[in-house]
């Protein structure tokens, strides 16, 4: 299956798209990573609160320890030491949790802008590349093994202008069998499509 048209001009429209889409798609895919690391920034105050809280805890933990120690009072004074411990973990555990909603936020902008605006571009350019290509392919075959379904799809679709600039009794040659009138008629329909006629065998 040939990914690019014969002629100049038509191959460098589908160049063009292509090299176009891909850098459509680059761009988003940069952008979405830059919006993906500024979004994570707000995570670090998270981070900080997280770090905090389990510095706290740390503490709290040994002093407690060490004041249970203490004879006949210890217990009552670990309990809230215990107790700041606690609340420290509890800092922690809401430092990760602003981690953890900063990262989903990142993550889902980020699909957003590529999802979005490279899926609006895949299904602009896809179905052309796909037609031209099916197309293509089939009037590669109908040139070589039957030439009069070209012929007869140009003199149904072709514009007026170019069926004009053809000699005059084309289309009667053509109905008569002649070949080089279908070939002429189809040859419109293979230029249509950028394509060049097959060599004439001898």
């Amino acid at each position: 299956m040939r990914p690019y048209a014969h002629h100049p001009a038509l191959r460098a429209r589908q160049v063009a798209a292509d090299v176009g889409v891909a850098a459509w798609v680059v761009l988003w895919v940069l952008l979405a990573r830059v919006v993906h690391g500024a979004v994570l920034v707000l995570a670090e105050p998270g981070r900080a609160v997280e770090d905090l809280g389990s510095s706290v805890a740390g503490s709290m933990s040994s002093a407690a320890e060490a004041a249970g120690r203490v004879p006949v009072v210890g217990d009552e004074l670990a309990a809230p030491l215990e107790s700041l411990g606690g609340a420290g973990r509890s800092v922690g555990g809401a430092g990760q949790a602003a981690q953890d909603a900063a990262g989903t936020l990142a993550g889902v902008l980020a699909a957003v802008l590529v999802v979005l605006p490279v899926g609006w571009a895949l299904l602009r350019w896809l179905p052309w590349r796909l037609r031209w290509a099916r197309e293509a392919r089939a009037a590669g075959r109908l040139a070589v093994a039957d030439p009069q379904v070209l012929a007869a799809r140009a003199l149904a679709t072709a514009p007026l202008p170019r069926l004009a600039r053809l000699p005059a009794g084309t289309a009667a040659a053509w109905r008569d069998g002649d070949p080089e009138a279908t070939r002429a008629l189809a040859g419109l329909e293979l230029d249509r499509l950028g394509l060049s006629p097959p060599p004439v065998s001898r």
